[in-house]
């Protein structure tokens, strides 16, 4: 079943704000195998949206539109929809009962504007909103849907899931056309997205042959790279099976190219896939940043349980307390040399077995002969300290992002060498 997205609102195309919904619902369609083609943005005016309304439905089994259902004059995906339609639209005296509640129950007074929420276009079906106020709607158009809903995040996907997926799966049961698909992502650290291209270059083409996997490249900037493995089977374990099957082949190549490079799969970030490894060691971490200020030891306090093997951090921004607190020798503070000293001084400072350090120039002036983007990683393991030197693209926040995932990646490469 083919779906097409219209997002709504002049404010999308002014650049005020960014269009995460249509994204988020491209990711929805894609991991339960509902093709979407084309993604619109049409501004609040009635006729290029009934014109865009209309193009949608050429090329497509369902519209999504997202937006345009508010209480004001510039919402107006109801009329629309309702021309569309061939309809007009017809106050719900029920939706009205609902809303003028909803207020009441929050102790507000309820606008007037705020009954146009209640007006559904003839032979559509209301979705009660759960959230907030605006209900959502699916319109039939002959053997076509349209599914309006607001543009309100957190209420558009509510609706999505408890009322719009369930219709379109059923649409395409009825159809005898309804495949699953699953996806799976291997998140990367270390190779660019072009790299990864060229060396999965010909398993791309074996895997595309088959017509039961594809491989997608999805660059996450301050994240890395993402591979995404998706399969389509006649059901759930089909799909899984060839999923399982086709992985380890994908794995061995990127590894083969770029070494260990993969560090999480799907939702797993990088401090979670560092934390599982201290934790498989029984490992405590110190930590003692400067270029970063802080940002690792935020990271790190993401993962849950985090207290049980991370000890603390020293941002030792300033190079007297490098001197004083962590005990690094006097002079350059951008250097190998310094990021080790760093690195054991807050293993021993802290009582940790591991100490991980950052030293870098962030931008845009060079420092200690050091041009910006050159960042330095200390790691002491239980005494044993060596460091690597990263050049780092960016200004100055992707910089300071970028050094402190290659230090918790570089720490985590050290790990699983047992070093």
């Amino acid at each position: 079943m083919r779906v097409e997205i219209v997002a709504i609102g002049t404010e999308l195309l002014l650049g005020q704000i960014a269009d995460t919904n249509s994204q988020w619902l491209g990711e929805q369609l894609a991991a339960h195998g509902i093709d979407s083609h084309f993604h619109q943005h049409v501004g609040d005016n009635h006729a290029r949206m009934v014109a865009a309304l209309r193009v949608a439905l050429s090329r497509a089994d369902a519209v999504i539109t997202c937006g345009g259902l508010g209480p004001t004059q510039d919402d107006i995906t109801r009329s629309a929809i309702a021309e569309v339609m061939g309809v007009s639209l017809q106050r719900d005296e029920r939706l009205a009962l609902v809303i003028r509640e909803m207020f009441e129950r929050r102790g507000r007074t309820m606008p007037d504007n705020n009954l146009l929420q209640a007006d559904v276009p003839d032979g559509a079906q209301p979705i009660d909103q759960v959230r907030g106020t605006a209900p959502g709607l699916i319109c039939p158009v002959g053997d076509q849907v349209i599914y309006a809903v607001p543009g309100v995040p957190y209420e558009m996907s509510e609706m999505f899931h408890r009322a719009i997926l369930p219709d379109i799966i059923a649409r395409e049961r009825a159809q005898g056309r309804q495949a699953v698909i699953v996806s799976r992502v291997l998140r990367t650290w270390g190779a660019s997205e072009s790299g990864l291209a060229e060396a999965l270059a010909p398993l791309v083409n074996d895997l595309e042959g088959s017509h039961e996997v594809t491989l997608a490249f999805l660059a996450s900037g301050i994240e890395g790279i993402k591979v995404r493995l998706t399969a389509r089977g006649r059901e759930e374990n089909h799909a899984l099976e060839i999923l399982n099957r086709e992985e380890p082949r994908v794995r061995e190549a990127i590894e083969a190219a770029f070494g260990d490079v993969i560090f999480g799969t799907d939702d797993e970030t990088m401090e979670h896939a560092l934390a599982h490894e201290l934790i498989a060691r029984s490992l405590t971490l110190a930590v003692a940043e400067s270029v970063t200020g802080g940002l690792v030891s935020s990271r790190l306090v993401n993962v849950p349980g985090a207290s049980t093997w991370y000890r603390g951090a020293i941002v030792s921004y300033a190079s007297e307390v490098k001197f004083n607190v962590l005990k690094v020798s006097e002079g350059p503070v951008v250097s190998g040399r310094a990021v080790e000293e760093m690195a054991e001084g807050v293993r021993q400072l802290l009582g940790a077995d591991i100490g991980l350090a950052i030293s870098g120039v962030a931008g845009p002036e060079s420092q200690d002969g050091e041009a910006p983007g050159t960042v330095f990683v200390g790691i002491s393991v239980e005494g044993v300290v060596h460091h690597q030197r990263f050049s780092l693209p960016g200004d100055r926040p992707r910089v300071r992002q970028y050094s402190s995932i290659s230090a918790l990646q570089a720490l985590r490469q050290t790990l699983r060498q047992d070093v």
